[in-house]
């Protein structure tokens, strides 16, 4: 996730991850249909082609995450807004200090954010 934030920047970053029981096994990297500094989405076919390689692996969607390039990894009111999937993590990179990129899981659901401890492995 982390290297795939810094090769996309200075646009956000976006993909989904998948697992099993809470524990990521797989990352997918998805292209940033915005093309934005600010904002990402993912395109629909990205997401069924995704959705279709971790129903064939028996994985389940475990996360979404995005990068915020110049900010602190917290949730803006545009990622609560679209926060589509609130059963999931929603996995936030920060790239604001590049050397040491911060990392950061919340559960969003519209009238709250829930910040979620995750162990990162790099």
């Amino acid at each position: 996730m982390i290297e795939h934030a810094r090769k996309e920047s200075p646009l956000e970053c976006c993909g989904i991850l998948s697992g099993k029981d809470g524990t990521v096994q797989k990352a997918f990297e998805l292209r940033n249909a915005e093309q934005s500094p600010i904002r990402y989405s993912m395109s629909p076919q990205e997401q069924l082609k995704v959705f279709e390689e971790m129903e064939r692996e028996t994985l389940e969607m475990v996360g979404i995450y995005h990068s915020h390039t110049h900010t602190i990894p917290f949730p803006s009111e545009t990622d609560v807004r679209l926060a589509f999937y609130p059963e999931v993590f929603s996995v936030i990179i920060s790239l604001k200090e590049e050397k040491n990129p911060l990392v950061k899981a919340f559960r969003m659901q519209k009238d709250a954010i829930y910040p979620e401890e995750i162990e990162v492995i790099l």
